[in-house]
C-alpha cells in the first residue's frame, strides 16, 4: 500500500512548516486548552487534508512560490478538521482514535467540547483575517456542514429506508465538504478562473467522497489496530453506510436486525456476516473507485507538475487502503 506521506514530498517542507505553526496558532492563554490543542496536533494523523491544499496552492502558482494566506488557509483547514473530530468523539462516546485515547477520554467531555469551540473559534479568527470574503464564506459552509451531516446520521440510525443519495449527501457534509471547498479556496488564493476553481471544488469533492466510501467498507474489513477504533462500530451504532446499504437489497432478513437494533445475542455477528456474503463491499469498491476516477478528471485543467501529478496519486491511495 502506498502511503499517504509519501505522496506528499512537493510539499513535505510546508507540511513541517505547518506542524510547528498550528501549536503557536493555538497560544497558551487557556493552558488546559492549548494542551488538549498541543495534544491533538501531536497525536500523528495523515495532515492529508492540508497537504491537499498545500499542493493545490502550489500546483496553482507554477512560477512563484505559494504566499502566507495559502499557507494560512491549510492551517485553518487543519484546525476545523481537528475541531469536528473532538466533537465527534464525544457524540461517538470513542475512546480511541487513530489509536490514541481521545480528548474527553483523557480530560473530559467539558473541555473536549470546549476544546473543539475554541478550534473552531480560532479557525474562524484566522478565516477573516485572510480578507477574501469568496474565502471567508466557502470554510464558513463547511463548519455548517460539519454538524449537518452528523445531525443527518444521528437522525437515520437503523433507519433501513434511508437511501444511497442520502448516504451521499451525509457523507458529503461530514467529509468531502472540507476537501472540496478549501481545494476551491486555495485555487482562488492563487486567482485562477473560475472554471478552474469549480474543477479544484470537484476535485474535492469526489476525492472526499472516495475516502469516506473507503472509510466505510474499512469498518467492515479491517482491524481495530488499523483502524484505530473498533471495527464495526458504525453498524453497532446504527450508522449504515455503503456495504449495508447495498447488502440491504439482497438480504431481506438483514433489515430484520438492524430494525430490532442487533437487541438479541449474535444479532450483530449475523449481520456483518450477511454484508460479507452479499456484493455490497465489493459495489462499494467500485462506488469509491467512480469517485476517485472523477476526482482526477477534474485536474484535466491544471498544467503539468510535481505537485498535479501527486493530487492524481491521491486518489490512488485513497483506493490503496482497501489492500
Amino acid at each position: 500500500m502506498t502511503s499517504a506521506t509519501s505522496l506528499f514530498s512537493p510539499v513535505e517542507a510546508d507540511l513541517r512548516l505547518l506542524s510547528e505553526n498550528l501549536i503557536q496558532l493555538v497560544g497558551t492563554r487557556h493552558p488546559i486548552l492549548s494542551a488538549a490543542a498541543e495534544y491533538l496536533f501531536g497525536a500523528g494523523g495523515k495532515r492529508v487534508r492540508p497537504a491537499i491544499v498545500l499542493l493545490m496552492s502550489r500546483a496553482t502558482m507554477l512560477d512563484e512560490d505559494i504566499t502566507p494566506r495559502h499557507r494560512r488557509l491549510a492551517e485553518i483547514t487543519e484546525m476545523i478538521h481537528t475541531a469536528s473530530l473532538v466533537h465527534d468523539d464525544v457524540v461517538d462516546e470513542a475512546q480511541m482514535r487513530r489509536g490514541v485515547p481521545t480528548v474527553h477520554s483523557l480530560f473530559d467531555n467539558r473541555v473536549a467540547i470546549l476544546a473543539g469551540d475554541f478550534l473552531f473559534g480560532q479557525a474562524a479568527w484566522y478565516l477573516a483575517n485572510l480578507d477574501n470574503l469568496e474565502v471567508v464564506k466557502l470554510l464558513s459552509k463547511v463548519i455548517m456542514d460539519l454538524p449537518t451531516g452528523e445531525i443527518q446520521q444521528g437522525v437515520t440510525r437503523f433507519d433501513t429506508s434511508i437511501t444511497l443519495e442520502a448516504y451521499l449527501e451525509k457523507s458529503y457534509y461530514k467529509t468531502a465538504s472540507l476537501i472540496a471547498n478549501s481545494s476551491k479556496a486555495a485555487g482562488l488564493l492563487s486567482d485562477v478562473s473560475r472554471e478552474t476553481s469549480e474543477h479544484l471544488y470537484n476535485y474535492g469533492r469526489h476525492w472526499g467522497l472516495a475516502f469516506q466510501i473507503v472509510d466505510d467498507i474499512l469498518d467492515f474489513t479491517g482491524s481495530a489496530d488499523t483502524l484505530g477504533k473498533p471495527a464495526s462500530s458504525d453498524l453497532k451504532s446504527g450508522n449504515l453506510t455503503a456495504p449495508a446499504l447495498f447488502a440491504l437489497e439482497e438480504k431481506p432478513y438483514l433489515e430484520v436486525l438492524i430494525e430490532r437494533k442487533f437487541a438479541q445475542e449474535g444479532d450483530l455477528e449475523q449481520a456483518i456476516a450477511l454484508i460479507q456474503d452479499s456484493q455490497g463491499i465489493k459495489r462499494s469498491r467500485e462506488l469509491a473507485a467512480h469517485h476517485a476516477q472523477l476526482a482526477v478528471e477534474h485536474l484535466a485543467d491544471l498544467p503539468p507538475s510535481e505537485s498535479r501529478q501527486a493530487l492524481m496519486n491521491m486518489t490512488d491511495y485513497v483506493l490503496s487502503r482497501l489492500y
